[in-house]
């Protein structure tokens, strides 16, 4: 073999040990949180350029997230198990001759105490409001998040325990990953059967959510999304490129709202007309809020949100 083709060689075979080996310590602290991060922890959003070259490095430490504002006194503290074994906590509000109850789910590193504005709204119609943190997030157990594929179980967990208290009419709420894990709860457990969903934000593949969070970051999508993808799956023992929210809207034939942010960076239009598209509810909605990045919709544009809201929820 000629020298210059064995250089090129030994170039190339370093360049893909380099990669694997950044794409692989990207994963691991994609999907774990720490209760004692570095100091001067910023968002993706928010970063240096020293921090975003030590990004695309090795990545960056994420805090678990806390529950920071305290909820009322109409709240109780529930707990429930999931079928492998992860405790989650929730803030069950109840609401007087309640129409049913909305379990609600947050986005990944946030918390359940995130979405006490929108489920004051909520109790303001006549639901009972659950709110969970996923695992790894807020009062749950664990330190590691498989981006919704373990946390289905969550789902299930917080949906079992509102039916064991005798509720019937069940919406599942969720923003972001907690949409998303909507979806494949679903797909996962046939017996899992709400009467109404709202899906706000999710994205359509777990591949397409890493590249949006390279976008968000400021990196380049590609080769790291996918690098990180198939080392996150791998690390946490899943095919990563076989999670696809999108492809589960399909076993979706309850009545859905779905709504999206027009100036979302990390859920593309493309994603949301896909999971649209693929619901096989015959009562189904699409709302776009054209002032919205990747946020709480009722932050952002509430009286529009709390208008489709109301008007979903009430037989729309």
């Amino acid at each position: 073999m000629k020298p210059v083709l064995k250089t090129s060689l030994r170039i190339l075979l370093i360049l893909f040990v380099v990669l694997n080996l950044v794409g692989a310590s990207q994963a691991y602290h994609f999907t774990h949180f720490y209760d004692e991060p570095p100091s001067g922890s910023a968002g993706p959003g928010e970063l240096s350029a020293w921090d975003k070259a030590r990004a695309a490095l090795v990545g960056i430490r994420f805090p678990k997230s806390r529950n920071l504002i305290e909820p009322d006194s109409a709240c109780k503290t529930v707990y429930m198990t999931t079928s492998d074994h992860i405790r989650l906590q929730g803030w069950y509000f109840a609401s007087q001759a309640a129409r049913g109850t909305v379990i609600m789910f947050h986005g990944h590193g946030s918390s359940k105490s995130k979405l006490l504005h929108e489920s004051d709204y909520m109790r303001s119609l006549g639901f009972n409001t659950l709110l969970v943190d996923f695992r790894a997030h807020g009062g749950s157990q664990g330190h590691v998040c498989t981006i919704g594929y373990r946390e289905s179980a969550d789902i299930k967990a917080a949906y079992d325990l509102v039916r064991a208290r005798g509720e019937n009419h069940i919406v599942l709420w969720g923003i972001s990953l907690g949409a998303a894990t909507i979806l494949k709860a679903i797909h996962d457990y046939p017996d899992l059967q709400p009467d109404r969903l709202i899906l706000e934000m999710p994205f359509g593949s777990l591949l397409q959510a890493v590249r949006g969070r390279m976008r968000t970051m400021g990196l380049p999508e590609e080769p790291l999304a996918s690098l990180l993808a198939f080392w996150g799956g791998t690390e946490q023992g899943f095919w990563a490129f076989s999670y696809s929210p999108c492809d589960y809207a399909k076993d979706i034939r309850c009545p859905v709202l779905l709504q999206w942010g027009a100036l979302d960076n990390r859920v593309s239009r493309q994603e949301i007309q896909c999971i649209y598209g693929n619901l096989a509810s015959p009562q189904k909605k699409l709302v776009i809020y054209q002032r919205a990045t990747h946020e709480s919709l009722y932050g952002r544009e509430h009286e529009k949100w709390r208008r489709e809201i109301a008007g979903f929820l009430y037989g729309g």
